[in-house]
């Protein structure tokens, strides 16, 4: 779905109404203003909510969306359908969803999966204008129940923190042509600039990638625009120093880059292309490494960079400070729970009875 056909955006509403070249710059604000990873979420929310609603009432959505649909649908999600009976109409909304691709299967959703739609609904509704439904007190009584209910431990996004002696596995099995130079210089620079997201890497541009200092001191400025942590503008230039450095730099000057993306697609015949990766591209990139190491490809995700750089910087005994200014989280609580996991490990109370 493009943009303008996916988010409900801006319509009449109260006593006044805008204007459609007003609703137009609107709309247009609301895109710009918006990241694309947030674009890109409520793309597939929307999806996932018009389709249960067709499902479940067979209807079209409502703007606003009334409470009982609203209800239903936290009362759908609240639990696991697997053993329930093959009439029931949760489940039968739920694999009509299986079969249309957009659920994995009858499993309850994680409490923050229908955390996730239910802001994502919510924000429909602002884009309008119009109060959710969601806001209601009963609806909002049964929200927390069932986010209670369905209460269970996080998963991690990543299998395994990729590590340094991880990371240095992965890039001393990509060659020296134009392909391995590349993802080379994706993983180190992802790893080593604190632990950056697959839409950080691969929305780099050459000119957020400053050289100034590298001949004199070997390092280079990586200024962003924005983050998933913080705003358009205010995001801190950092610092890739080293080896991860060069890396970077080798891959622009073997590639012949002189702006535009960063990071590219290589065609089959090894020209390097105009376009852009996709974020999705590193979770490739990253499988192939693994499989060339000689692990399972789903032994590490792209989360593993992140999660790898906030463990390694732990063993290492990195101040927590000094990573998350690398890292860019905005919580130190998240942050200090990779810290945690290392710290528990040598404590030696652990060591009481060997």
């Amino acid at each position: 779905m493009s943009c303008s056909s996916s988010l409900p955006i801006w319509s009449p509403s109260g006593s006044w109404t805008l204007s459609e070249a007003d609703a137009a710059l609107l709309h247009d604000l609301f895109l710009r203003g918006t990241p694309e990873n947030t674009l890109r979420a409520y793309r597939r929310d929307l999806a996932y909510i018009m389709a249960w609603k067709q499902a479940a009432f067979a209807a079209a959505l409502e703007w606003p969306e009334v409470e009982p649909v609203a209800l239903r649908f936290i009362l759908d999600h609240a639990r696991s359908l697997e053993h329930v009976g093959r009439d029931d109409p949760a489940r039968l909304a739920a694999e009509y969803l299986v079969a249309s691709g957009l659920r994995r299967n009858l499993v309850a959703p994680a409490p923050a999966t229908l955390d996730r739609r239910i802001a994502s609904w919510r924000a429909f509704h602002r884009m309008r204008n119009l109060l959710s439904p969601f806001d209601a007190p009963l609806v909002r009584q049964a929200r927390a129940k069932a986010r209670r209910a369905l209460a269970r431990a996080p998963e991690p996004k990543s299998a395994r923190p990729i590590t340094r002696e991880l990371l240095e596995e992965l890039v001393g099995t990509c060659g020296r042509g134009i392909r391995g130079t590349r993802d080379r210089a994706m993983l180190m620079l992802g790893w080593a600039s604190g632990g950056r997201r697959r839409s950080e890497i691969t929305g780099l541009r050459l000119a957020d990638f400053g050289r100034e200092d590298f001949d004199r001191q070997g390092l280079v400025w990586i200024r962003m625009v924005e983050t998933k942590t913080t705003m358009a503008g205010k995001t801190p230039a950092l610092v890739l120093k080293g080896r991860a450095a060069q890396a970077v730099v080798d891959w622009i000057e073997m590639a012949g880059i002189s702006d535009g993306a960063l990071f590219r697609a290589i065609s089959k015949s090894g020209r390097v292309l105009d376009r852009g990766l996709a974020p999705d591209a590193v979770a490739g990139i990253l499988r192939r490494a693994l499989v060339r190491a000689g692990y399972q490809p789903d032994h590490a995700s792209p989360h593993g960079l992140r999660s790898g750089f906030l463990t390694q910087a732990a063993l290492d005994g990195t101040p927590i400070q000094a990573a998350m200014r690398l890292s860019l989280h905005r919580s130190a609580a998240q942050a200090q729970r990779y810290y945690e996991d290392v710290e528990i490990s040598a404590n030696p109370a652990t060591d009481l009875l060997k």
